[in-house]
């Protein structure tokens, strides 16, 4: 039989080669759910070095296409972001958002994280001609929005530590950092006055599955010289719907 020739012999570009690992590695953690896979697992499967495995988890983790926990990856929420729209949301998420937007006439926020990223992913503005409109499925920085603020607050200290170390270098800015994330994690409740925008407010509350990662929030975002007066009551409002959704499954409905 004749050999074949070096054009009929597939391709050895090593960024394809790259490419297929990386697609492998998500196909076959999403083929796992819910139960997952360990990185032992990974190497066998692909037929890849387990210190080529690994670095490429790594950085799926970074970026929010996989995440962590107890030593197993899962789906990240990145991946659902990719083809989200409003209507895939779960219809309970959407109704407490209208909730929260009919209670002070502002426009209500349902954010997820994304690697180190917090990405918008749903919204109900406010009737007001004034108010905030912010864009969906676009990647913002955590720190100091408050939705970013709740992520930092709930995640792992290992993982938060890690981030504080790389984005905020200065010691002193670090603790006070730190001495807010403490409060937030204790009322559930966070806040950012003017921090991103200077006259914009935010109020931010975690929702909570059992011990996974905190990966969604919910929360009331408008003008400083509405939110300002009414900020205690809107915390209060925004925890109220946060806890009541951190009981709701978060398939999308059908």
């Amino acid at each position: 039989m004749a050999k074949a020739s070096r054009a009929d012999a597939p391709p050895r570009n090593p960024e394809h080669r790259t490419v297929s690992r990386v697609m492998g590695i998500l196909e076959a953690v999403m083929a796992s759910e819910p139960a997952g896979l360990r990185l032992a697992d990974l190497p066998d499967m692909l037929g890849a070095p387990k210190s080529t495995i690994h670095g490429l988890a790594k950085g799926l983790v970074a970026i929010g296409y996989l995440r962590e926990h107890e030593g197993r990856y899962f789906q990240g929420p990145a991946v659902t972001v990719l083809a989200l729209s409003a209507k895939q949301n779960p219809t309970s998420y959407h109704h407490g958002l209208e909730e929260l937007s009919r209670a002070f006439d502002e426009t209500a926020i349902l954010a997820t994280l994304a690697g180190e990223s917090v990405i918008n992913i749903d919204k109900v503005e406010s009737r007001q001609m004034i108010r905030s409109s912010p864009p969906l499925h676009e990647r913002r920085p955590m720190w100091p929005g408050s939705y970013g603020k709740v992520f930092l607050a709930f995640m792992s200290t290992r993982r938060r530590d890690n981030y504080l170390r790389r984005r905020h270098q200065d010691p002193g800015e670090r603790a006070r950092i730190l001495e807010e994330l403490e409060v937030i994690r204790a009322t559930g409740v966070a806040f950012n006055r003017g921090e991103t925008v200077p006259d914009l407010y935010g109020v931010a509350s975690p929702i909570i599955f059992g011990d996974m990662d905190v990966t969604l929030a919910i929360g009331l975002s408008g003008p400083i010289d509405r939110m300002a007066e009414n900020l205690d009551d809107v915390g209060r409002i925004v925890l109220k719907v946060a806890k009541s959704l951190s009981s709701v499954p978060s398939e999308p409905s059908p």
